[in-house]
């Protein structure tokens, strides 16, 4: 933060006593995004902030309420009909942006579609691998058929948006490309706002969608602007420049919360802050220079050296200030497959050296913690705060941190030994990280898509597929559990701790706080 942007920040926090009675509030609502998307292309990147403007243009089968529970969407039912058969009775009369109507061709097109994307950093086809089949019924019924029994597909449904199949038509494998929708081109969904203009670092702009199925939405025009900077970003709410800013940081939530113009809202969210190790390079990896030649990450007593290291209380409190809650576990209590007994590793740093010694290490090694630092709430400082406990155990640590386009990148071309970074289980339950961060990279199951610590431990993949084919539920949570226990034991990545969401409001608003920590417009009201 420079000195500008806190002078800037202080001197609006200071006028808490003296701001004027808000204006009544016009139809446009303008939100600070802490984060710009990648692209909008709906299926190219699993990622929070694409996340929100995707299901925000286009709608899904499933949607997930702020609690994350499953309620229906363009699929006004579904149901089992046997293992690996699915019927979803799909919503007649809705309309798409372009007065189009919706179908089931639309939900194949966009079903089949994310397979096809190219360069996806983190692909949809995990919520797509397990369906074999799709057998059109009629315009308005549908039948899935997985490969094998598959419970979760309603859940995973709840994630892969439904474009238009005719306006995103076009002559490449995918139809509109990425780049192509990230112009607007094709851009067409079902979803409560529609297209405008995208100016990259200035503007995303969206008028309503007055036809929505769900009902007149509840602003004529949204403006997300881009504000990174956390000072700019509570600055421009005080002097009334937006409307709503998401991720307030936490050092100024107290002045917030006592400002009688501004409401906080907040919620636990699904969102995971881990730091994921090299475990796979042999016989070095990058950023250790000095292991003789050796990557010492492939060491399980490494890898535990370094969570013990790890003073987490110190970094929820002073660093998240209330805003992370430590945690042993990929997601919070008690959602599904999480375990009630999954504590975060205790800080240690005497039992952490001696696992060091007994690894070979006795003088540790030099290491680089990759971060983003314009990404999750306080990245950058968390990943300065571990780099500093690591180095009192003699693991000499270096920090690079850079912006999240830079950081995402060289993540997936494997530059970093260790870094931090977050994920958000869309799905609600612990399938979602396990398949994801730490199952064995495999393209053809859809594992692994975000694993880029290339970790692996065959067992736990074992339990893990027989969890994602197991109808009964109290048997597949246990299953999860089991799962989750066996890589978390192993260190397959190191868990910080789950984020605590905040968004802030001018008087005169509230938002409903959700779990998957995504800014939706609709979810804005007047109190």
């Amino acid at each position: 933060m420079t000195m500008q942007w806190k002078k800037l920040a202080a001197a609006a926090l200071i006028s808490i006593g003296t701001m004027t009675a808000l204006p009544a509030l016009a139809q446009e609502l303008k939100i600070g995004l802490s984060a710009e998307p990648s692209a909008l292309d709906p299926h190219y990147h699993n990622l929070g902030p694409n996340n929100q403007i995707a299901y925000t243009i286009f709608d899904t089968l499933i949607l997930q309420n702020e609690n994350q529970k499953l309620v229906p969407g363009l699929a006004e039912s579904w149901k089992p009909l046997n293992e690996t058969t699915w019927e979803f009775k799909l919503r007649k009369g809705v309309k798409f942006h372009d007065g189009s109507d919706f179908n089931a061709a639309d939900v194949v097109f966009s079903i089949n579609r994310p397979a096809k994307v190219p360069n996806s950093p983190s692909s949809m086809i995990i919520f797509t691998r397990s369906i074999a089949e799709m057998k059109v019924v009629d315009d308005h019924t549908i039948h899935f058929v997985t490969k094998s029994p598959h419970p979760l597909l309603p859940t995973d449904l709840s994630r892969v948006a439904i474009m238009s199949a005719e306006a995103a038509k076009a002559d490449v494998a995918e139809g509109m490309t990425t780049e192509a929708l990230s112009k607007g081109e094709g851009l067409v969904g079902t979803g409560p706002y529609k297209f405008v203009e995208w100016v990259r670092g200035n503007r995303l702009v969206l008028e309503a969608n007055t036809a929505y199925w769900g009902g007149k939405p509840n602003w004529e025009k949204v403006i997300y602007r881009p504000m990174s900077n956390d000072a700019a970003r509570v600055a421009a709410l005080l002097a009334g420049d937006v409307d709503m800013i998401e991720n307030p940081p936490p050092a100024d939530l107290k002045k917030l919360r006592e400002n009688p113009n501004v409401k906080i809202s907040q919620a636990v969210s699904n969102r995971l802050i881990y730091i994921h190790l090299d475990s796979f390079s042999e016989p070095t990896t990058a950023g250790i220079p000095d292991a003789n030649g050796k990557n010492p990450l492939k060491d399980a007593r490494v890898r535990k050296a370094l969570s013990l290291a790890i003073n987490r209380d110190a970094i929820a409190s002073r660093i998240m200030e209330g805003l992370g809650q430590p945690t042993g576990d990929f997601l919070p209590y008690p959602m599904f497959g999480t375990r009630q007994d999954a504590k975060p590793d205790k800080y240690d740093p005497d039992q952490a050296k001696k696992l060091l010694a007994e690894a070979g290490y006795p003088n540790g090694f030099s290491i680089t913690l990759g971060t983003p630092n314009d990404r999750y709430i306080n990245d950058a400082e968390i990943s300065q705060a571990v780099a500093s406990q690591w180095t009192r155990i003699g693991i000499k640590t270096k920090v690079e941190a850079v912006t999240r386009t830079v950081f995402f990148k060289n993540r997936d071309d494997f530059k970093y030994s260790a870094y931090l970074a977050g994920w958000g289980a869309g799905t609600g339950e612990m399938s979602d990280p396990l398949r994801a961060l730490v199952a064995t990279p495999n393209k053809e199951k859809g594992f692994g898509t975000t694993n880029k610590g290339r970790y692996s431990n065959p067992k736990m993949d074992a339990v893990l597929e027989e969890a994602l084919k197991t109808v009964d539920d109290a048997k597949r949570e246990a299953l999860l559990q089991q799962a989750s226990k066996m890589a978390l034991d192993d260190q397959a990545l190191i868990p910080i701790h789950i984020e605590v969401t905040p968004w802030a409001t001018r008087k005169g608003l509230s938002y409903k706080a959700r779990a998957d920590q995504y800014t939706f417009a609709n979810g804005v009201t007047r109190d």
